[in-house]
């Protein structure tokens, strides 16, 4: 509970805090709650009037940063994320808020943001916070997107080392530019609905008249997203670059392996032909000395005196012929 941008109590149920609220006149409430049930919701939406639709999604989470008004309250969803170094990763939360006259709720699902840092920053600073609600909405909005900073900068390492490894021929290359382009596909979900979310909270700003200081804070949060955002448009460009050039590369040594098993299979079937040839050359020898050999006694070339003679210039013939012949062929 907080009056005039100072703490004043701290309830420690819901019930207890709707009655300091009832009877704090000027008073403040702001209630965090991390990943609540139903009933306590639904105890939220009683006391403070809160929308059937923004509580269900609340409840569900899993929602597309947002800003949306029913009557005087105002629900707003953010994306936050955080980038973890051990398994090169990006994080990410979901913060529902609701904001009202006199209260400002906090609904996180997952790790980021650290709101307890945006509590202290704000006790710290009461002249800002003593601004209202709306103070502490653009607290929460300057912690979401100063939380982007470190992811961007571990993103733009992580590209850095993708880029080394595809042009070293990392395998696993490929794996890692797609689980880093769908955490890309994420981060712009997060970021770039928020642009037309702050400028829709400027004007509105304007509107209600609240503190000028303020919306100059606000501004300085929406140059911040914009920057954000267009980093994270230009991963997103980098990331399919590197994917095609991985391709290209892939495709090249694909290309280079298949070169060189065609030209080794050639050089292979050179030296099979050379192989085949003198195997060919050398049979006909054989061949005429087997037949001359099987010393049978109605063979009339046995008793020619000049069958040796003969069958020695034959085999000479047939090599000589086979060695020209294949020679012509170029398979010698």
């Amino acid at each position: 509970m907080y009056r005039d941008g100072r703490r004043v109590s701290s309830p420690d149920t819901l019930a207890e805090t709707f009655r300091r609220l009832r009877e704090t006149p000027d008073g403040m409430a702001w209630i965090g709650l991390h990943r609540p049930s139903e009933s306590e919701l639904h105890s939220l939406a009683e006391e403070f009037d809160l929308h059937p639709l923004a509580v269900e999604d609340a409840l569900e989470a899993h929602q597309r940063p947002k800003l949306e008004r029913y009557g005087e309250t105002l629900f707003v969803v953010l994306r936050a994320a955080r980038y973890l170094d051990a398994p090169e990763e990006v994080d990410f939360g979901e913060l529902h808020v609701f904001i009202g006259r006199d209260f400002l709720i906090t609904v996180r699902h997952g790790a980021a943001p650290d709101l307890s840092a945006v509590r202290r920053r704000m006790e710290e600073t009461p002249e800002l916070l003593a601004l209202g609600p709306e103070a502490v909405l653009y607290a929460i909005l300057d912690a979401v997107v100063d939380g982007y900073a470190p992811v961007v900068s571990g993103v733009q390492n992580d590209i850095d080392e993708i880029e080394t490894e595809v042009f070293r021929g990392d395998p696993e290359v490929s794996r890692r530019i797609y689980e880093l382009s769908r955490e890309m596909v994420e981060f712009q979900r997060a970021t770039r609905p928020l642009v037309g979310m702050l400028h829709g909270l400027m004007a509105g700003f304007a509107k209600y008249r609240t503190d000028e200081e303020l919306q100059r804070y606000l501004r300085d949060v929406a140059d911040h997203v914009t920057h954000t955002s267009e980093r994270v448009d230009g991963f997103r460009q980098a990331l399919t670059e590197i994917l095609t050039v991985n391709a290209t590369l892939v495709t090249q040594q694909q290309n280079a392996e298949m070169r060189a098993l065609a030209e080794a299979g050639f050089e292979q079937n050179e030296e099979i032909k050379k192989i085949s040839s003198w195997a060919a050359i050398l049979f006909a020898p054989t061949l005429v000395g087997t037949i001359y050999g099987m010393n049978f006694e109605t063979m009339p070339e046995l008793k020619w005196a000049a069958g040796y003679p003969f069958a020695i210039l034959l085999m000479a013939a047939v090599c000589v012929s086979l060695y020209f012949i294949f020679k012509r062929r170029d398979w010698l």
